[in-house]
């Protein structure tokens, strides 16, 4: 759960002279490779964090060498238990000795730890020169939504959490580099994606732009995951309620596994958080008729972004259906906001399927790289 901050004083590294604001535990290390090559042997990453996001045949960078400082936030909530600290608000500050001015800030795609961008995206920005920073959220596992006193106070703290982070990060990254970054960008996948649309909703300021890779869409009324994940639980196998539910003709060979091991538990897990007292079966929920306004306000979009996004998204998603998140998304942010959106044909929520369908699912992870790239472009001429 959030507690008040303003008073914790920065952590000090004497070995290296470089300060955490507001971090109530830190631990810094030098170490020859910061992407997953490395860290996987020297055990400054967990391998289980990112297992089940990237396709095997996915070839990363390596040879990285700089500084990495791990920690945590203060907070009551202890769900994490990564080294042993038993603490939520855990986070990842990797330095590159050759840096390129820049930062890029991530929150974690579902219920998982700090490294879970680790493979994904660490890797390769660190590969191209950037600082990363990446936080747990304040909250993590399938029990998240015991975090907090009122309905949405677990996921409205993944926000804070972000914003905390990117914030400490920059300070970190002025000591390390003697200067401020250049540019900040945010970056993440799923409830990661989501964080970076509402950093750039709500915190701007403390960014120069964003990628969303398949982001979750919340709205206080209109499309999220609690009106079209019961509709597609109570008509499966039923193949056109399936697709009447949202999810895209051409994706019926993932309806099994997705049945069996996301939907129900998704639809679960988030109408706990926002929906506590509903005790029915998750086919039965209906969100219209329960109007958990109040607590999906806390985290809803908007759609107003301040600074540029790209926003990535696979048309055979079958968790996050495109037509009920992103193109809506896409409408909600409209056209005269600095916004560019990319439909992957053929791309799927985990890549990991693709090592099972690779003549029928196509990767979303060189799209999100090329997309970055394309970012980078975009901020670099409107200055």
């Amino acid at each position: 759960m959030l507690v008040a901050l303003t008073l914790v004083a920065s952590l000090l590294t004497p070995a290296s002279g470089l300060t955490v604001p507001g971090a109530e535990h830190a631990e810094i290390a030098a170490l020859d490779d910061l992407t997953t090559a490395g860290t996987a042997k020297t055990g400054h990453t967990d391998p289980a964090d990112w297992a089940g996001l990237h396709s095997a045949a996915t070839v990363n960078p390596t040879g990285v060498p700089g500084l990495q400082i791990d920690g945590y936030f203060p907070d009551t909530s202890t769900g994490n238990a990564t080294h042993g600290w038993n603490h939520d608000s855990q986070f990842v500050i990797r330095l590159p000795e050759k840096w390129n001015g820049g930062l890029v800030v991530a929150g974690t795609p579902g219920n998982r730890e700090q490294y879970a961008n680790d493979f994904t995206i660490s890797d390769w920005v660190l590969s191209k020169g950037y600082a990363f920073a990446s936080t747990d959220k304040g909250n993590v596992g399938v029990n998240f939504h015991e975090d907090g006193r009122r309905p949405g106070d677990a996921i409205a703290e993944w926000n804070h959490r972000v914003t905390q982070l990117t914030v400490a990060a920059k300070a970190v990254v002025r000591q390390r580099y003697g200067r401020k970054p250049e540019r900040t960008f945010a970056a993440g996948i799923s409830n990661g994606g989501y964080l970076v649309r509402w950093q750039l909703e709500n915190r701007g300021g403390l960014y120069d732009g964003g990628v969303d890779w398949e982001g979750t869409l919340w709205r206080v009324k209109g499309d999220n995951l609690l009106n079209f994940l019961p509709p597609a639980l109570k008509a499966y196998p039923d193949e056109a309620g399936v697709r009447a539910a949202g999810f895209a003709a051409g994706s019926e060979f993932l309806w099994p596994f997705h049945r069996q091991y996301y939907w129900e538990l998704t639809q679960q897990l988030y109408q706990k958080e926002l929906d506590p007292s509903y005790q029915g079966a998750a086919a039965d929920y209906d969100y219209d008729e329960r109007k958990p306004y109040a607590a999906v306000a806390k985290i809803a979009l908007t759609g107003r972004i301040t600074k540029p996004l790209i926003t990535l998204h696979g048309t055979l998603d079958t968790l996050l259906p495109i037509s009920r998140d992103s193109d809506v998304y896409a409408k909600m942010v409209g056209p005269h906001r600095p916004f560019r959106y990319h439909r992957i044909e053929g791309g799927n929520h985990l890549d990991s399927l693709v090592d099972l369908y690779p003549d029928k699912l196509k990767p979303v992870l060189p799209a999100f790289r090329s997309a970055f790239a394309e970012l980078e472009g975009w901020v670099q001429s409107r200055r």
